[in-house]
């Protein structure tokens, strides 16, 4: 009887310390989630940032473009009200575009390309955009981890027990953002 009682009570043992491991590991991949999303968001602070200073150098050169920089100034306010991450994951795709444009559109202006301030302004954001890109990467593969853990026995076990929810990839809903950038001289 009593060998029958310590077989028992070990197997409660190895139960409730599996239970234990596998809560703490969605719990650390929940957190690792939320950490990646936090690079994303310093990097994308970091380009609205740059972008008055760039809209301003730019402005003076490009006037036939008011409907970029006005897209621009509505997108960094979006972006900047935005309570949830698929708000500012749309906002900052519509950025990127009209960023695109803007460097599509400065190439036609020689003494925009030849300003110092301008240049340096296209080198800080080409290194966000880079950021921003292997930011998103590494926040993909981080909710991978953590939703595949989400479906996996014995952990969809636990996180159903718990309330582990999944989260979303960071990805690009709209088809603007996937066409080429087009620029018309011709307004």
């Amino acid at each position: 009887m009593e060998i029958l009682l310590i077989v028992i009570l070990a197997i409660v043992v190895v139960l409730v310390i599996t239970v234990i491991s596998i809560y703490n590991g969605l719990v650390h991949a929940r957190q690792k989630v939320r950490n990646s999303w936090s690079q994303i968001e310093v990097q994308l602070q970091r380009r609205f940032d740059l972008i008055p200073n760039l809209v301003e150098t730019v402005k003076g050169y490009m006037t036939h473009e008011s409907e970029v920089f006005e897209k621009v100034a509505e997108l960094r306010t979006s972006w900047a009200n935005a309570s949830n991450i698929a708000e500012k994951v749309e906002a900052s795709n519509g950025l990127s575009a009209a960023l695109k444009t803007i460097m599509a559109v400065s190439e036609n202006y020689p003494e925009l390309k030849a300003n110092q301030n301008f240049n340096q302004l296209q080198n800080d954001l080409i290194d966000t955009e880079n950021k921003i890109s292997y930011s998103r990467q590494f926040y993909n593969d981080t909710v991978t981890i953590y939703n595949t853990k989400l479906e996996t026995f014995p952990s969809n076990v636990i996180a159903s027990m718990f309330h582990f929810s999944e989260e979303k990839l960071f990805s690009v809903d709209n088809d603007e953002a996937r066409k080429s950038v087009k620029v018309d001289f011709n307004k």
